[in-house]
């Protein structure tokens, strides 16, 4: 009775000892076949993120060139006002150069001289308007060559070196640029 005697298994349960190894197979297939499919779609979201983050750098270096862009039309932009406008007024100072030599001039004619009095004012106020002031030079005024043009220079003990003394010619400045520079008479 050495041997033992192993009875047959039943067709039956041998049957489904078989499918319970199938389904066991196909689950580990199936948690591979997930793993698998996540890995895949964890890689696939990487990808799409990565050029998600490219896109919007991209975006973000055309704004801000966008934006350089617009700054630097704006300048120019301004640039060339004041280039053409000062071009304009500084072909417009003699005029009004005239105008203001007219009004000092003797004249018996009341009626002309208030005619001349209005059209200077009215160029006087149209040159405001588009941004026009004048060099303001005032008793104290110290030269500066950026504003002013000397023209006569005085030795003269009552007055401060390089004070401006008389203003020959009126300056004009339209924005930060000067038109024309103020001519002038400096001491010391």
């Amino acid at each position: 009775m050495g041997k033992k005697h192993v009875e047959a298994v039943p067709e039956e349960v041998e049957e489904n000892l078989e499918s319970v190894e199938e389904t066991n197979q196909e689950e580990q297939t199936a948690e591979l076949s997930d793993k698998d499919y996540i890995e895949k779609l964890c890689e696939e979201l990487k990808e799409q993120r990565k050029k998600t983050d490219e896109y919007f750098d991209h975006l973000k270096r055309n704004m801000a060139e966008f934006d350089n862009y617009k700054k630097r039309i704006a300048k120019e932009k301004d640039t060339l006002y004041y280039t053409i406008a000062s071009d304009l007024v500084a072909d417009i100072l003699p005029i009004l150069d005239n105008f203001e030599k007219a009004l000092v001039a003797d004249s018996k004619d009341e009626s002309f001289k208030e005619g001349i009095d209005m059209i200077y004012h009215q160029l006087c106020d149209t040159l405001v308007k588009i941004g026009v002031k004048e060099i303001e030079i005032g008793k104290d005024t110290i030269f500066d060559p950026n504003l002013h043009e000397a023209v006569m220079h005085i030795e003269d003990e009552n007055y401060q070196e390089k004070q401006i003394v008389e203003v020959f010619r009126k300056g004009y400045m339209i924005g930060d640029k000067v038109v024309r520079h103020a001519m002038v008479k400096v001491a010391n």
